[in-house]
């Protein structure tokens, strides 16, 4: 009896104590969403529109007239970048991690404003068009995908919402989701938890793609869009864009590390620390096989297998990018 009296007032003495560090944790918590919630008020406001803001009429044409941006005000990140994308052209931009690919895209979209230079769309400064118009105008598919809680068809029609089914099949047959769809439990009807936590990751970005495959947007923004899919799938997803781009006119540009997606594009441009480094065409660039490396870049298989096959004293012709060309160029010398 004595003991359990003991551990009794035992328990009573320590029940306060544990108690205050309990409030000491919760309070620990609010001073944390207290400063996101103060870091969120004190934000810059975002720059209004202009009073005599269009809305834009987007034919593809995309032109960056010696740019220059900084997140911070003595970092800069993007200097003196200019580039002319035409109307149905495709092209790529590559470069390490850091160099700002993908913080272009975000001046693309207009999520930033440039410190200096201009972005225009169709021949008008994007800061002279309404912002709803402008993102209207792109088709996006990240890396990081997005679904929210709803069903596949819901998903696939998040920016077509009055799509009939036969549209919403036809893009994913088109984005090469709709085999994975049907073996579904529910095939369009399956609902999906938020963010899309019930189905794979290269699942997920089938479906985001599927989204972009029914809006068809006069421009296309892929940032690594192919990056979670298998080699068969990310084939077959190139093979569908190819078609977009070159059958349907639809301007393409497409932040990506696989060289062999880069070496179809019609210019490619190579960045590193804010600097366009190299443009060209995927033969003048890809060419370059030494100073490509110097950019910790892989090359193409077929110019690593030309630079082998001179390496071991075989003559083969310069720019020889593609596979299939290089493979004819040996069959030539062998005859």
């Amino acid at each position: 009896g004595q003991l359990s009296v003991f551990l009794s007032y035992a328990n009573q003495y320590t029940k306060p104590f544990n108690e205050i560090s309990g409030v000491v944790t919760e309070l620990q918590n609010a001073l944390a969403c207290a400063a996101r919630v103060f870091e969120l008020l004190d934000a810059e406001d975002q720059v209004p529109e202009a009073e005599n803001a269009a809305a834009l009429q987007p034919d593809g044409h995309v032109q960056l007239q010696d740019v220059s941006f900084r997140y911070l005000p003595d970092r800069p990140l993007i200097e003196g970048l200019s580039l002319d994308v035409q109307p149905g052209q495709r092209i790529a931009i590559v470069g390490p991690t850091g160099c700002g690919k993908t913080t272009l895209i975000n001046l693309l979209m207009r999520f930033y404003d440039v410190n200096g230079g201009s972005i225009k769309v169709s021949g008008t400064d994007i800061r002279d068009v309404t912002r709803a118009s402008l993102r209207s105008s792109y088709g996006m598919v990240l890396q990081d995908t997005w679904l929210r809680a709803g069903t596949v068809r819901e998903n696939i029609a998040y920016g077509k919402p009055d799509a009939t089914m036969d549209e919403v099949i036809a893009a994913a047959k088109a984005a090469h989701a709709h085999s994975f769809i049907r073996r579904l439990p529910d095939g369009y009807d399956t609902v999906i938890a938020e963010d899309g936590g019930n189905i794979s990751q290269g699942q997920k970005q089938l479906l985001c793609i599927a989204r972009v495959m029914l809006c068809l947007p006069p421009m296309l923004i892929l940032d690594e869009a192919t990056a979670m899919l298998d080699p068969r799938g990310r084939e077959q997803v190139m093979q569908t864009i190819h078609h977009l781009n070159k059958n349907m006119g639809i301007t393409v540009v497409s932040i990506t590390h696989y060289m062999e997606e880069a070496a179809q594009a019609d210019r490619v441009l190579v960045m590193s620390k804010g600097h366009v480094v190299m443009e060209g065409t995927p033969k003048e660039v890809f060419s370059q096989t030494e100073k490509v490396r110097s950019l910790h870049l892989d090359v193409p298989q077929a110019a690593e297998l030309r630079d082998e096959l001179v390496k071991a004293g075989i003559p083969m012709p310069e720019g020889i990018i593609d596979t299939g060309a290089c493979a004819q160029a040996l069959y030539e010398l062998l005859q």
